[in-house]
C-alpha cells in the first residue's frame, strides 16, 4: 500500500507560472516532469533526523516583487550587508524574484556574466542548459525534484577562459513573506584557468515565524581545469532549510567553500565537492550554531575521481538549549584516484546540558595507493580555559565568549567580505546569547 503525496503546487499552476514567465519549452517540461517525479520519490534519508515530521511543504505562491534603483530602497537590515561602489557586482533577490544587480563594467567588458538565473536563461539559454541541474539532478529524492520544478529568482555566473576577478561578486537573498515561494538556484560556471570569489547572504526578517516558510534551495558549481573558486555562503532564516550545495572540480581546478549555517529554524544541508579531474582539490570550512530545539543536520563530503586530486573538511558546531546536531563528514575515494589525500576534522561544542551534538567522520576507501585521515570531538567548554581566563581579570561570561568566538574563528575570518564577517559575528553573539 502506497500513501499519495501531496505537492505543494499542481501541474496547471506550475505550467502557467513558467508560461508567464516566457520559459522556453525544455525549462517548461524539465519543471513538469520534475513535479512528476516529486509525486513518486520518497524523502532523502537523513540520518538520526525524522525529517517527515517537519514542515517541508510549506512553499506558497510565486510573488514577484517590484524592481529598485538603489540599495537605499532596501530594508535597513540588508543595506548594512551591501556595500555598493562604482566598481562593485551585486544582485539582490527577494521573495521569488531578483529587484536589483549591477555589474562593474570592467567585468562586463571581460565577458563575465552575472545576473539573475531567469534572465541568463532568456539571454544565454544554451549555456544554462548544458549544466543547469548536471550536479544535482532532479531525481535524486522529492525535495531535490520539488526544487527543479519550483526554483524562482537565482543567481547565474559565468567567468569565461583565463579571466580573473579580483572583487568578490556578492548576492543577498532575502525572504519578508511567508506566503511567497523562495526557492534561489545559484549556478556558477568558472571556465579555464579562470578564478572568481562569489560570496551570497540568505537572510529573512522578523515578519516570517520559524515554520511559516519553506527555504529548498540548491547551489551547482563547475570548475573547468586549473579555474579556482572561492564560495562563501551565510544561511540565517526563519525557515525550515533544506540546501544542497554541490561543485563538480575538473583537472587541476580548486573550490573553496565557507559556510555559516545560522539558522533558526531546522535545516538539511549538504556541501559536496566532486574530485573529478587529475589534481583537483577541495577546501570546505563551515560553522553552524544551534539553539532552543533546533534539529540540524550538516554534511560535508568530498568524493575523489582524479589521481592526485586532494580534500580538506572542517566543520564546528555549537549547540546550546535543547539543540541537537548531527555533523556528518564522509570522504570517498574512488578506485583509480590513486595518490588522493582527504583530511578531515569534526568538532562540536556544547553550552547546555540537554544540548546535543554527534560528530560522524566517514572514510570510504577504494584505492590502495591513497592517504585519508579524520578527527572528530564533542564535548563541553573547558572549565581550565574559563578558569585561566577569569584568573587574568575576565569575568566568567566574557571567558566563556572568548572561547567560542576563537572556537569558530577559523571560518569566520575566511568571509572574504568584512561586512559579513562583523554580520556573523554578531549572529554568533545573538543566537548564542553571548
Amino acid at each position: 500500500m502506497t500513501t499519495q503525496t501531496i505537492l505543494p503546487i499542481d501541474r496547471e499552476t506550475l505550467a502557467a507560472l513558467s508560461q508567464n514567465n516566457n520559459e522556453p519549452a525544455w525549462l517548461s517540461a524539465l519543471r513538469l516532469e520534475a513535479l512528476e517525479l516529486a509525486g513518486q520519490l520518497e524523502l532523502p534519508i537523513v540520518e538520526k533526523q525524522k525529517i517527515s515530521r517537519w514542515n517541508l511543504d510549506t512553499y506558497g505562491t510565486y510573488t514577484k516583487s517590484p524592481a529598485i534603483q538603489s540599495v537605499n530602497e532596501l530594508p535597513e537590515s540588508l543595506q548594512s550587508l551591501v556595500k555598493l561602489e562604482e566598481n562593485s557586482s551585486v544582485l539582490v533577490q527577494r521573495n521569488s524574484s531578483v529587484v536589483f544587480q549591477q555589474l562593474s563594467a570592467e567585468l562586463a567588458a571581460k565577458g563575465v556574466i552575472f545576473t539573475d538565473l531567469q534572465t541568463a536563461i532568456e539571454k544565454h539559454a544554451d549555456l544554462v542548459q548544458k549544466y543547469l541541474f548536471q550536479a544535482v539532478k532532479k531525481d535524486e529524492n522529492r525535495l531535490a525534484a520539488l526544487h527543479t520544478a519550483i526554483w524562482n529568482g537565482g543567481v547565474f555566473v559565468y567567468v569565461p577562459k583565463n579571466v580573473e576577478v579580483d572583487l568578490p561578486l556578492q548576492a543577498v537573498l532575502m525572504a519578508d513573506d511567508a506566503n511567497a515561494t523562495f526557492a534561489p538556484h545559484v549556478l556558477l560556471i568558472a571556465d579555464s584557468n579562470s578564478r572568481v570569489t562569489y560570496v551570497d547572504n540568505y537572510l529573512s526578517t522578523d515578519a516570517i515565524g520559524v515554520d511559516q516558510v519553506v527555504h529548498n534551495g540548491v547551489v551547482e558549481v563547475f570548475v573547468n581545469a586549473g579555474a579556482n573558486v572561492r564560495f562563501a555562503s551565510v544561511h540565517h532564516l526563519n525557515a525550515t532549510n533544506v540546501t544542497y550545495r554541490r561543485a563538480v572540480v575538473e583537472n587541476d581546478g580548486r573550490i573553496e567553500w565557507i559556510i555559516g549555517e545560522m539558522h533558526n529554524g531546522n535545516a538539511v544541508s549538504e556541501t559536496m565537492s566532486v574530485l573529478k579531474g587529475n589534481g583537483s582539490s577541495s577546501d570546505m570550512k563551515v560553522i553552524c550554531t544551534g539553539t532552543n530545539d533546533q534539529k540540524l543536520s550538516i554534511t560535508t563530503k568530498a568524493v575523489h575521481f582524479g589521481k592526485s586530486s586532494d580534500s580538506q573538511m572542517f566543520t564546528r558546531a555549537v549547540m546550546r538549549d535543547q539543540a541537537s546536531a548531527i555533523i556528518n563528514g564522509i570522504t570517498k575515494i574512488e578506485k583509480g584516484a590513486t595518490k588522493a589525500n582527504g583530511e578531515q576534522t569534526e568538532k562540536v561544542l556544547m553550552l547546555s546540558p540537554k544540548a546535543r551534538g554527534d560528530a560522524n567522520p566517514i572514510l570510504l576507501i577504494d584505492e590502495d595507493d591513497v592517504t585519508a585521515g579524520h578527527a572528530a570531538s564533542v564535548g563541553q567548554v573547558n572549565p581550565e580555559q574559563v578558569y585561566y581566563l577569569m584568573s587574568r581579570g575576565i569575568s566568567k561570561q566574557d571567558a566563556e565568549r572568548l572561547i567560542i568566538h576563537g572556537f569558530l574563528a577559523p571560518v569566520i575570518s575566511e568571509i572574504p567580505l568584512e561586512n559579513v564577517q562583523d554580520q556573523l559575528r554578531s549572529l554568533t553573539e545573538r543566537k548564542l546569547g553571548q
